[in-house]
Order: C-alpha cells, then sequence, then structure tokens
C-alpha cells in the first residue's frame, strides 16, 4: 500500500466509526418504540442480532452497510474497537428491560411469622 491507499483507508474508518456513533436502529426490536426517542445507537446492538440480520439479509442502503461492517467486527473478535463510542462513564444501554424482583414462597402468617 502507498501513502495514498493508507490515507484513504484511514478516512474510511475515521467516517465509519463517526457513522456507527451516530447512527441509530430506525425499527425492530431495537428500534425507538422499545428505545426512545431514537432507537439503540448501532454500535450498541447485540452480535446475534447483526448475526441474524447476516443470515435473513442486511436492510439495503448505509444502514445495511454499516450493519454488515459491524457483524464483521463481532465475528472477527474486535468488539474492542467500538468501547471509545461510548459517552464516557457510562455504561452501554441494558437490553433487557429491569424486571421486577420480588419473591413470595407462600411463607407467612399461618407459619407463624
Amino acid at each position: 500500500m502507498n501513502e495514498t491507499d493508507w490515507q484513504d483507508w484511514r478516512e474510511n474508518l475515521a467516517e465509519m466509526m463517526q457513522a456507527f456513533a451516530s447512527t441509530h436502529m430506525p425499527f425492530g426490536k431495537y428500534g425507538p418504540q422499545h428505545y426512545p426517542p431514537r432507537g439503540l445507537p448501532i454500535h450498541q446492538l447485540p452480535a446475534e442480532y447483526l448475526m441474524w440480520f447476516k443470515q435473513k439479509g442486511f436492510p439495503k442502503g448505509k444502514l445495511g452497510q454499516l450493519l454488515e461492517a459491524l457483524c464483521e467486527i463481532h465475528c472477527t473478535g474486535a468488539e474492542a474497537v467500538l468501547i471509545p463510542l461510548r459517552e464516557p462513564d457510562s455504561p452501554p444501554h441494558p437490553l433487557r428491560k429491569a424486571r421486577p424482583r420480588s419473591f413470595d414462597f407462600g411463607i407467612g402468617e399461618e407459619h407463624g411469622k
């Protein structure tokens, strides 16, 4: 690779990382209906969801290209490149809604408590 090729590659990578950071999932189980107001940032989509798209087909257009690139990142085990895209000191979005935890084992007044 000559210097021009390396420069193009770095610019494309920087553009792709910016797109990962600024694009949110516009539909489906990680879309705005479940993750208001804009949907889950695509760089936080789980690998299983990306693999489902790989099997069924990625959407057309730029979103599909980004999801396919993210799938490749996950398949090669390079997820660490996505860590800097998170907000500083913020954990990733929870992918499951918190469920209330209460346990009632039927022990109560009838057992003298």
